[in-house]
């Protein structure tokens, strides 16, 4: 349960991102608000990778991997979507709420990484993930279409393109994370090349962001809490748990994001949703329970291996 466990916990953190940009100060945008969650965010994941990584290679005596021009190319797309996914995930939260954008970004990465993961391997998902995700899936939907019970119009397209977005970013840079533990890569290998990637991807972008809220007390809290928190800690969590997890059940057990993100909505933003929202809360929290149990059972450290 521990792999469970870990990824679960990512997604509790991941569901603190939208409450966290909602409380920062004025000034702020989807952009600088994702540059700087990444450069901190990315910079501090690299660094807990490799210390990580150098400790388990210590311990376990494994040699020093050479990369490939293939693992090179994963381990930057790992990255470039990591780095993709903040200002995406962030236009979707501006523009329909914290609870729709978090639910719609979230709720379409399990499936578009189910297909992804089928694309690549051919292998089949469980019976037990389709059920589980086809059970989420519907209570996304049910959130999504509820959405706040106080909004006086429907979602705004450029939100929802921007949420989509977001989560095909996801479920990219989860099968290529997948496919390099499969290639036999540290997982803390794989989540430190990911946060270096992004990392510098972001900086890149710093002279074309206002970064003016920084010097605000609550944006510096909010820029290390989206950083360490939400980017650092999280996917240290995440990439650990995919070690031994599918990156479509993974990609699902993520689906707990929107409901930590729904609560917070309405606990703290003052949030309401309607009475189909909550139907969608509790049918999306019953298949999470169902992945759960149905991924108790010990598999193959390297499910995915192609031969040859």
């Amino acid at each position: 349960m521990l792999p469970i466990l870990a990824v679960v916990a990512a997604a509790v953190l991941f569901g603190t991102t939208g409450t966290s940009q909602a409380l920062g100060p004025d000034g702020t945008t989807p952009l600088s608000v994702g540059v700087m969650r990444l450069v901190i965010g990315g910079t501090a994941l690299a660094l807990i990778g490799w210390l990580l990584a150098r400790r388990r290679r210590r311990r376990t005596g494994a040699p020093h991997r050479r990369a490939t021009a293939r693992d090179l190319a994963l381990m930057a797309t790992t990255g470039v979507c990591l780095a993709a996914y903040q200002p995406l995930f962030f236009l979707g939260t501006e523009r329909n709420g914290v609870a729709v954008g978090t639910v719609i970004a979230l709720g379409s990465a399990p499936v578009l990484a189910g297909i992804l993961e089928w694309a690549l391997t051919r292998r089949t998902p469980s019976g037990t993930w389709v059920l589980a995700t086809a059970l989420a899936t519907v209570g996304v939907v049910l959130l999504g279409i509820g959405g706040d019970a106080g909004a006086t119009a429907g979602a705004d397209p450029l939100g929802i393109l921007g949420s989509v977005g977001a989560g095909a970013s996801f479920a990219v840079f989860a099968n290529a994370q997948r496919r390099l533990m499969d290639a036999g890569w540290d997982p803390f290998t794989v989540a430190g090349a990911m946060g270096a990637w992004s990392a510098l991807v972001a900086a890149l972008a710093l002279p074309f962001v206002d970064l003016s809220w920084l010097a605000q007390g609550p944006g510096l809290a909010m820029a290390l809490w989206l950083g360490i928190a939400t980017i650092a800690v999280a996917y240290t969590l995440f990439t650990w748990g995919l070690e031994r997890l599918t990156a479509a059940t993974a990609a699902t057990l993520t689906l707990a994001e929107p409901l930590t993100a729904s609560l917070l909505g309405i606990l703290v933003l003052g949030e309401r949703l309607s009475a189909l929202a909550i139907v969608g809360l509790v049918v999306l929290a019953a298949g999470l329970v169902l992945l759960a149990w149905g991924a108790r059972s010990p598999r193959d450290p390297v499910p995915f291996a192609v031969e040859g």
